[in-house]
C-alpha cells in the first residue's frame, strides 16, 4: 500500500499533468499582467520589480486555482501529442517569425510600444520639445499608431500585450515572444478540448488549430489576439475545474483581464457576466462576478489612463459596446432577482428543437448572406477615407471592380471556411445544435453552457461585423481570439457525438477517429501551406539597427516627408533613443522649406545636431548631401480580398538622411 501511495505521489496521472500544464500558461499571463500594471501606473515598470511582483501573483494564483482535483480523460500518448504540437508550433514560428519594427500596421505599433516601456518603464512618451529649441507650430510629435495628445505622445492600444512583449525585450528576444505565446495557446486549447470533449480528440484539434493560417500569422508577430485567446479559453478551463469560490473567482479574474489586452474582449466576456448571474440565482455565490469585475475594472482603468485618444478614435464602436454591456448587466441583475419566478415558468415543449433549428438557420443565413447583401460604408471621417483609398488600391491589385465603399463583411463565414475547413464548420454547427437542444431540455451538459455561450455569441457578432480592413491575412486576426479555437472545439465535439451515435446504431466506428482527424486537419493544411513557410518583413531589425548607428547620439531628428514620418518617427524616438518629430506638411507629402530651416536653427540653438529624414534623396538635397540609411527589399503580407492568401508581396523601404550644414 505504501509503494502504491508513493507511486501515485511521484507520478501523477497523464490526465492530471495535462490539467495542470494546460492552465499554467493562463495563470502566468494573468500574473504578469497583474504584477506589471501597477508598476506601469507608477512609472516603475522595470525587470526586477516586474519579476518579483509577477512571481508573487503567479504563486498566489497557482495556490488558489490548482486545487489538485482536476484529472482529465487523457492518456500519456495524448498528452505527449499535445505537447509535441505545441513544441512544433514554437519551433516553426520561431524560425519563421516576422520582424515588424517599421510602423506600417499594428504589430510594429505593439513592438515600438513594448520597446518604449521596456526601456523607460513609464507612459506617456514625452515630446522633448526642448530638444528642438522650444515649441513651434510646425512640430508634429504623433505618427501612425501614436497619438499627439495633451503635450505628450500616447501609444495606440491597451498596455496588456506590450507588457508581455516587454519581457521578451528584456530577455533580448522580443520578436520571439509571439511564437512562445502561440505555443502556450496550443496547450490551453488542447487542455480545453480534453476537458469538454476528451483526450482522443485533443491532439487533432490542437494540430488543426496550430497550423491554421490565422494562428500561424498571429503567432509570428506582436499581435494582441493570441494573449486574448489564452485568457478567454484559459478562463473556460479554469472555470470547468473550479470547485470552490476562490477557484471560481480566479476564473472570473482571468476572463476580465482579457479587456486589458483588447478592448473588444469586453464583448467577448459578456456571456460570463450573464453566467455569473445564473450562478448567483442558483445560490453558488458571487465569486465569478467579483473576479470578472476586478479584471474588467483593471482593463477599463488602464484604457482610460493609457489609451484615451485610442478610445476616442474608436468611439463609434466603443460606445455601442458599452451600452450593450450595461444592458446585459441590467438584464442579468433583473433575471437574478426574478430567478425564483422565472424557474416556475413552463417553457414551450418544442423549445429545445426550436433552439437547435435556430442554430442551423443562423449558420445558413451567414452562408447565403453574400447573395442577399453587399456591405458598404460611405466614408464620412478621415479614417474612413483612408480605408476607402486603401480598398481601391487593393482592388486594383487583385484585379477586382474598383469600389472603395465595399467592406466584404458579407463573406465572413467563408473566411472561416478558408481557415478551418468545411467539415469543421459543419460539425461545429451540428455540435452547437445538439448542445443547445440538450441544455434547453433541462440542464444536461451544463458544463457546456458558458463555453457555448462565449463561442456562439462572439462568433455570430464577429461574423456580422468584423470591423476590420478586409484584406487577408490581415482580416483573419479577427477570428483568432474565439472564432477559430471555438469552432475547432465545437467541431471535434460534433465529430465525437457523431461517432457515439453511429456506435449506438450498431455501426463499426474503428475507422471514424482517423477519418475525423483527417477531416479536421487536412483542409486547414491545404489553405495554410501557401504562406506557412514564407516569413514576412525580415531584415527590418538589421535595417533599424543600421539606421540608429548612423544617427549621432546628440541628434534631434526631423522627418520631413509623410511616409517616412508615419513609419519611423516612433522607431527613431524609441529604438534609436533620440528626440524625433515630424515637420508639418501644409500641401503634398513634403514639409515647406521655411519650416524645416526654422526648426533646424532651433535645434542648433538648443546645442544639438539637426538630422533630417525622408524617403527620397531629392527631398533632402536643399538642406545638404543625402545618404541612404535604409535600403530594404523584403516580403510583406498579401492583400487578398475574395480568396485565401497564398503568397506574399514585395516590400521596398527606402530612407535617406542628411545633417544640414
Amino acid at each position: 500500500m505504501r509503494l502504491a501511495w508513493l507511486d501515485q505521489t511521484r507520478r501523477p496521472s497523464a490526465g492530471r499533468v495535462l490539467a495542470v500544464v494546460s492552465v499554467l500558461p493562463v495563470l502566468a499571463v494573468a500574473a504578469w499582467l497583474l504584477g506589471g500594471l501597477p508598476l506601469l501606473f507608477a512609472g516603475w515598470f522595470h525587470p526586477l520589480p516586474a519579476l518579483v511582483l509577477g512571481t508573487v501573483f503567479f504563486a498566489v494564483l497557482c495556490r488558489t486555482a490548482l486545487t489538485g482535483r482536476a484529472d482529465l480523460d487523457a492518456t500519456a500518448w495524448q498528452v505527449t501529442g499535445i505537447a509535441g504540437v505545441a513544441l512544433g508550433s514554437l519551433v516553426l514560428n520561431a524560425i519563421m517569425h516576422s520582424e515588424q519594427l517599421i510602423v506600417r500596421r499594428d504589430p510594429a505599433t505593439y513592438a515600438q510600444y513594448a520597446i518604449w516601456i521596456a526601456r523607460h518603464g513609464s507612459l506617456p512618451i514625452p515630446q522633448q520639445v526642448e530638444a528642438f529649441g522650444g515649441p513651434d507650430p510646425a512640430l508634429r510629435f504623433g505618427s501612425m499608431g501614436f497619438f499627439d495628445s495633451g503635450g505628450a505622445v500616447v501609444p495606440q492600444f491597451l498596455p496588456g500585450p506590450p507588457m508581455l512583449f516587454a519581457a521578451g525585450e528584456w530577455l533580448g528576444g522580443m520578436l520571439l515572444a509571439p511564437p512562445v505565446l502561440g505555443a502556450l495557446a496550443v496547450l490551453v486549447l488542447g487542455g480545453t478540448v480534453a476537458r469538454l470533449v476528451g483526450g482522443r480528440w485533443a491532439v487533432p484539434a490542437a494540430l488543426a488549430f496550430a497550423i491554421s493560417m490565422p494562428i500561424l500569422y498571429t503567432s509570428r508577430a506582436t499581435f494582441s489576439e493570441i494573449p486574448s485567446l489564452i485568457l478567454i479559453f484559459g478562463g473556460i478551463a479554469l472555470l470547468h475545474d473550479a470547485r470552490g469560490r476562490w477557484e471560481t473567482a480566479v476564473a472570473g479574474l482571468v476572463f476580465g483581464l482579457a479587456v486589458l489586452v483588447r478592448i473588444d474582449a469586453l464583448r467577448d466576456v459578456l456571456p460570463v457576466l450573464a453566467f455569473g448571474g445564473l450562478l448567483v440565482a442558483l445560490r453558488r455565490g458571487f465569486a465569478l462576478l467579483v473576479g470578472l469585475a476586478a479584471g474588467v475594472g483593471l482593463g477599463l482603468v488602464a484604457a482610460w489612463v493609457f489609451a484615451g485618444p485610442y478610445l476616442a478614435y474608436l468611439s463609434r464602436s466603443v460606445w455601442p459596446m458599452l451600452l450593450i454591456s450595461v444592458a446585459v448587466l441590467v438584464l442579468t441583475a433583473v433575471g437574478t432577482a426574478l430567478a425564483g419566478r422565472l424557474a416556475r415558468v413552463r417553457l414551450p415543449r418544442r423549445l429545445p428543437e426550436v433552439g437547435a433549428a435556430l442554430v442551423v438557420l443562423v449558420m445558413l443565413g451567414l452562408a447565403v448572406r453574400p447573395w442577399v447583401q453587399t456591405v458598404r460604408r460611405v466614408p464620412t471621417t478621415n479614417p474612413d477615407w483612408l480605408t476607402y483609398q486603401f480598398l481601391e488600391a487593393t482592388q486594383k491589385a487583385n484585379g477586382l471592380p474598383v469600389d472603395g465603399t465595399r467592406l466584404y463583411f458579407e463573406d465572413s463565414l467563408y473566411w472561416v471556411i478558408w481557415y478551418v475547413g468545411v467539415p469543421v464548420v459543419v460539425f461545429a454547427t451540428l455540435g452547437a445544435a445538439v448542445l443547445v437542444r440538450r441544455l434547453l431540455r433541462g440542464g444536461a451538459a451544463f458544463e457546456w453552457l458558458l463555453p457555448l455561450a462565449v463561442v456562439g455569441w462572439t462568433t455570430v457578432t464577429t461574423l456580422l461585423r468584423p470591423e476590420i480592413t478586409p484584406d487577408h491575412p490581415w482580416a483573419a486576426r479577427r477570428l483568432v481570439p474565439v472564432v477559430i479555437p471555438g469552432l475547432t472545439l465545437l467541431g471535434v465535439w460534433g465529430l465525437a457525438w457523431s461517432r457515439d451515435k453511429l456506435r449506438r446504431l450498431g455501426y463499426g466506428t474503428r475507422w471514424f477517429a482517423a477519418a475525423g482527424a483527417v477531416l479536421v486537419v487536412v483542409p486547414v493544411a491545404i489553405t495554410s501551406i501557401g504562406t506557412a513557410f514564407t516569413p514576412v518583413e525580415r531584415g527590418e531589425r538589421a535595417a533599424v539597427a543600421g539606421l540608429c548607428a548612423r544617427i549621432p547620439s546628440d541628434a534631434s531628428v526631423l522627418v520631413i516627408e509623410r511616409v517616412t514620418g508615419d513609419r519611423l518617427t516612433q522607431v527613431v524616438r524609441g529604438t534609436c533613443g533620440v528626440p524625433t518629430a515630424q515637420v508639418r506638411r501644409t500641401a503634398g507629402d513634403v514639409a515647406a522649406a521655411g519650416d524645416v530651416r526654422r526648426l533646424v536653427d532651433g535645434i542648433r540653438a538648443a546645442g544639438r545636431t539637426p538630422v533630417l529624414l525622408a524617403a527620397e534623396a531629392g527631398q533632402l538635397t536643399p538642406y545638404g548631401t543625402p545618404s541612404q540609411v535604409i535600403d530594404l527589399s523584403t516580403r510583406q503580407d498579401e492583400r487578398s480580398l475574395v480568396e485565401p492568401p497564398n503568397g506574399t508581396w514585395r516590400l521596398q523601404v527606402d530612407v535617406w538622411m542628411t545633417s544640414p550644414v
